[in-house]
């Protein structure tokens, strides 16, 4: 497992706040209504130890994999307890009813906002970094999120070791929602992350 530093953990942390500040700015003219988004919180944990970070819990996951400078980099899912992925697509729709079932609108809105969120951080590690990365068009999957993920990298021939966390934040006038999303870089993708991440460090000293 790839043991970050803490100057390292801040410069994924700004690369969050960075990403999170364009989905806010994003989603708030989509809705037309005032959408604050922080990221709280960091962590990569192994992938093996990622049932202890993703429920079981039915949930919405807008799965991306990653493209553009580094062919086959990784994968990139935000992720949405269903609960709350409702309450998203009720306020898109301009609908109330959050026991309905879900349809093809909610469907359509959700891809849209996994998009947005996962264009907004894949465009916040071209500005940090200088890497560009662009997401695949969206996959979306309603289902028990740890076993989703686990389906997801059963299918897929790529070397995936560590997951990194972007606990998101998003608060608007009716409600708060707790989301993640989910970056899965292939190995040599989350190396040259870091070392990227390193050099930006060292031009700051």
């Amino acid at each position: 497992m790839a043991i970050l530093t803490p100057a390292q953990i801040d410069a994924l942390g700004e690369l969050g706040n960075i990403g999170a500040s364009h989905a806010a700015t994003t989603l708030s003219q989509m809705l037309m209504g005032q959408i604050e988004m922080t990221v709280p919180s960091v962590e990569i944990v192994d992938l093996a130890d990622i049932y202890k970070h993703v429920t079981d819990d039915l949930s919405a996951l807008v799965i991306f994999e990653m493209q553009g400078e580094i062919e086959h980099g990784g994968y990139v899912i935000f992720l949405m307890p269903l609960s709350s992925a409702m309450r998203m697509t009720n306020t898109m729709l301009g609908m109330t009813d959050e026991e309905r079932e879900i349809n093809e609108m909610d469907e359509s809105a959700l891809n849209e906002i996994g998009n947005i969120m996962v264009s907004a951080f894949l465009d916040a590690t071209a500005e940090l970094l200088g890497l560009v990365m662009l997401p695949s068009p969206p996959i979306l999957v309603i289902d028990m999120g740890h076993a989703a993920i686990e389906q997801l990298l059963a299918e897929v021939a790529m070397d995936v070791n560590e997951v990194v966390f972007f606990h998101t934040k998003l608060v608007c006038d009716q409600y708060a929602i707790n989301g993640d999303l989910l970056m899965l870089p292939e190995m040599t993708t989350l190396a040259r992350i870091l070392e990227m991440m390193d050099q930006l460090l060292k031009s700051h000293i």
